[in-house]
């Protein structure tokens, strides 16, 4: 650890905080227009919401036009719950279309999926193209295949690209149903779906992402319909240089947390990240939204210090990761410090810990800040190889995502995740103090404790049924510690490490995060198919309770707080929502870390690898 590695932190903190108030009340406003008894409402907000209504406010109107919607009608759940579902399956079916007819299809330099095309090509079976549009449809992004080698310039825009969009837009729109829940009094209606849809699209998403991708290009991210470059190396070998229209994807998959590359690579791509201000800005650009929608919560139920309460939670989770993942980086291989090998690694080791699967550009503080910004965003992009990182180290990664998406967490899918803890934390306090728990005006009672325990037990349902089917069909030996991996079914690793690659990719699907330990090969039609069940219950099985939890609070009277209200704003709240989220996940998921990436870093320690 060095002081540059702190200082790239504090940078990192500074400039994102200061992106949360102004973009919260922006976002804020967009969302549900001025709000009474808020002075920062006038002003630089307002001239750019007015600015930009000008030449989208006609797009807007034209679209509820062709579309036949009326934006003003107010939705029910159910109606508002089916709508949503409706979207998302067309946009999945959409998607598997287009991958399953790219030969048919324009923009196909290489001519895939065509007997003209490259021998280094591959094909989307019917499997990896169920799992990779269920993976961009629910905000995933889970890639089990490279996508400069699988995919046309049009299925990258328009099967994927544009889900990109369209599932950070449906994220949001859940995060403002949950505000809407707190913030209105004995109302029947939570918001119209397809209106608060094309606002978070068109004034949220469409103005940071063209910003964001004008900067990447200026920087050397590649944009552009080229064929592929062949090149000839200093060995005389054939060397092929994907080209693409990169930066448009790029900037979209992290607003939107989205995290699928264009590259197989993904940000450790010289075309997708090249430099140190690149992959500054891209981490700032995963976490600015979700950071931001807290500073929304408070300015909307016109309590700003209830949204700085949730804020600081995940500041303090993921400051406590990023250290605890930095250390352990630092600290290295003991093998390889002990052995003394006079090579490479052994020298990176010496000079700056663990460098095994990370870009000298980034060096070991920007990639271990990486690694712990993309799962705590449920984003999935990468600029280092998680399967590299010390056990300890990726173990942070892996239970940053099964806290449940709630460290800054995916755009919307954080804050509303972030909102049901609240729930349960004063639902705890009330039965501590033997009081009927309230949370910002509003009675907290079965139905809403029931919604809020189902958000929680179906993630943990999916990660763990799933891995405990994984590792039934993949280690039937019975023999864990020493049993080998099985390269015949796509696990290549044994031992604990070979757990850990299972567990984090069924944690990653049904937390909509799309990153992985790189040794398991996921591309089968077991892996295909289950990891994409666990995505589907990962995304719309944790929607739906969040949505019957918003309405159910929408319909209830608001009762102001009095001298008997348990307070939650203030660092007691902050210190028991913090303890109530580590407390959850370390019961629920600590056997199965035990097993894994905690035994693997015991094993390392006594001079064994896996």
């Amino acid at each position: 650890m060095t002081i540059y590695g702190w200082l790239l932190f504090l940078l990192f903190s500074i400039l994102l905080l200061l992106t949360v108030k102004p973009l919260g009340i922006y976002m804020a406003t967009v969302m549900e227009g001025a709000v009474e008894g808020h002075s920062e409402n006038k002003g630089a907000v307002l001239a750019i919401v007015a600015t930009l209504t000008r030449p989208l406010g006609a797009c807007e109107n034209l679209l509820y036009k062709i579309c036949r919607v009326d934006a003003q009608a107010e939705m029910r759940c159910i109606d508002y719950s089916l709508a949503l579902l409706t979207f998302s399956l067309a946009s999945a079916l959409l998607s598997f279309a287009v991958l399953r007819l790219q030969a048919y299809l324009p923009l196909n330099p290489l001519a895939l999926m065509t007997n003209k095309a490259p021998a280094w090509a591959t094909t989307l079976s019917p499997d990896l193209a169920y799992n990779t549009a269920i993976s961009f449809v629910t905000n995933t992004n889970w890639q089990a295949y490279a996508g400069e080698s699988t995919c046309t310039y049009f299925s990258q825009m328009v099967a994927l690209a544009m889900q990109n969009w369209a599932s950070a837009a449906v994220g949001i729109c859940v995060a403002t149903v949950f505000i809407r829940g707190f913030s209105r009094s004995e109302a029947a209606g939570i918001g119209n779906f397809w209106r608060d849809l094309t606002r978070s699209t068109l004034y949220i998403l469409l103005p940071l992402s063209l910003v964001s991708a004008v900067f990447l290009v200026s920087q050397g991210v590649v944009q552009n319909f080229d064929a592929y470059t062949t090149a000839t190396t200093l060995e005389g070998a054939e060397q092929i240089i994907a080209q693409g229209p990169v930066a448009s994807q790029e900037a979209i998959k992290m607003l939107g947390t989205n995290g699928g590359g264009f590259f197989n690579a993904n940000s450790a791509h010289p075309f997708e990240n090249p430099n140190a201000l690149t992959n500054l800005v891209e981490m700032l650009s995963i976490f600015i939204i979700p950071a931001a929608l807290t500073y929304s919560f408070g300015y909307l139920v016109k309590d700003v210090r209830q949204g700085f309460a949730l804020l600081s939670v995940m500041f303090i989770i993921f400051a406590t990761g990023f250290a605890t993942v930095y250390h352990f980086e630092s600290q290295g291989n003991p093998i390889i410090h002990a052995a003394g090998i006079n090579d490479a690694t052994s020298v990176l080791a010496d000079l700056g810990g663990n460098m095994e699967g990370k870009e000298v550009r980034f060096g070991l503080a920007a990639s271990s800040l990486f690694a712990v910004i993309t799962t705590d965003a449920s984003c999935g992009a990468v600029n280092c190889m998680h399967d590299s990182l010390t056990p300890l180290a990726g173990m942070i990664t892996l239970l940053n995502i099964q806290l449940g998406e709630i460290i800054f967490g995916g755009v919307g899918a954080g804050l509303y995740g972030m909102l049901v803890f609240a729930v349960l934390t004063v639902f705890i306090a009330g039965l501590m103090v033997g009081r009927s728990p309230e949370y910002l005006g509003k009675k907290i009672e079965k139905k809403e404790v029931k919604m809020a325990i189902l958000y929680v037990l179906t993630a943990a349902f999916a990660i763990l049924m799933f891995t405990a089917l994984a590792v039934a069909l993949h280690l039937p030996s019975g023999d864990f510690l020493n049993s080998a991996g099985d390269p015949a079914n796509n696990v290549a690793n044994n031992g604990p490490h070979g757990l850990s690659e299972m567990l984090y990719a069924y944690s990653s699907a049904t937390g909509n995060n799309g990153s992985a330990f790189a040794g398991l090969n996921a591309n089968s039609p077991f892996w295909n198919v289950s990891l994409g069940v666990a995505m589907l219950f990962g995304r719309f099985f944790m929607i739906v309770p969040v949505l019957a939890l918003a309405a159910s609070l929408a319909k209830r009277k608001y009762v102001p707080p009095t001298s008997g209200s348990f307070p939650t704003n203030g660092p007691i709240f902050i210190v028991l929502l913090t303890s109530v989220i580590v407390i959850v996940g370390a019961l629920t998921f600590f056997p199965a870390l035990t097993l894994g990436p905690i035994a693997e870093h015991f094993l390392m320690h006594s001079g064994r690898l896996f």
